[in-house]
This record gives C-alpha cells, sequence and structure tokens, in this order.
C-alpha cells in the first residue's frame, strides 16, 4: 500500500525554492510600484501575475482559477488541441 503523501512538507518545500523565491519578490515588486503609481489599490481583488508578456495585473478570480498561459497547461492538453475560453 503507497504511503500518503505530506502536501504540506511539499508545498513548503517547492516555495522555500530559490526560483520561486525569486518570483515571488518579482511579484512583490511589481505590486508595490502599480501601489505607488495607482494601478492597484489595497484590497481591489487584483494580482500581480507572471505571464508570456512578463508580470501583469490580472483579477484575483482570473489568475488563481486558469492557467492557461502556462506552459504545462499547454502541454496538458497536448498539441493541436484549442484553449478553452
Amino acid at each position: 500500500m503507497a504511503t500518503k503523501r505530506n502536501y504540506k512538507k511539499e508545498y513548503a518545500k517547492f516555495q522555500s525554492s530559490t526560483a520561486q523565491k525569486k518570483k515571488r519578490a518579482a511579484r512583490n515588486k511589481a505590486r508595490r510600484k502599480a501601489l505607488k503609481n495607482g494601478t492597484v489599490k489595497k484590497g481591489d481583488g487584483y494580482d500581480m501575475s507572471h505571464t508570456k508578456r512578463g508580470i501583469v495585473k490580472k483579477k484575483r478570480s482570473v489568475n488563481r482559477g486558469s492557467k492557461s498561459d502556462m506552459p504545462g497547461d499547454r502541454r496538458a492538453r497536448g498539441k493541436g488541441c484549442k484553449k478553452k475560453r
């Protein structure tokens, strides 16, 4: 019988990786810059998201609900499959 996955440990390991720390720092920096420019406001429901176009402002529900702008999603759908809208 297979042992249960320790999701808490996996999450902690992933979030503590150097690459994830750099991405998080970049998002935080972009958010601070957007706050300073008046592009976003505290509690407005927007996230700063990594996309092919760089770091952009996205609604929280869209950013966390869809990963269609990530390479893994396109690989999972397979070659030639259309993106669902």
